[in-house]
């Protein structure tokens, strides 16, 4: 399986970093890791919904 850093995540998804570090630590993103201080984003995975957007 391909993974994605948290950086790149942002790109595809179009935000930043540091909401795709948040969703990580909520465990909203199936399927990623946590390597050290780095998490790993599997390559297929979508988007966790907004829950600030009502």
């Amino acid at each position: 399986m391909d993974y994605l850093t948290v950086k790149e995540a942002g790109e595809k998804w179009g935000i930043s970093s540091r909401m795709v570090t948040i969703y990580c630590n909520e465990d909203r993103i199936p399927g990623a890791i946590k390597k050290g201080n780095l998490w790993l984003i599997p390559e297929n995975a979508e988007k966790p919904k907004d829950l600030r957007k009502k």
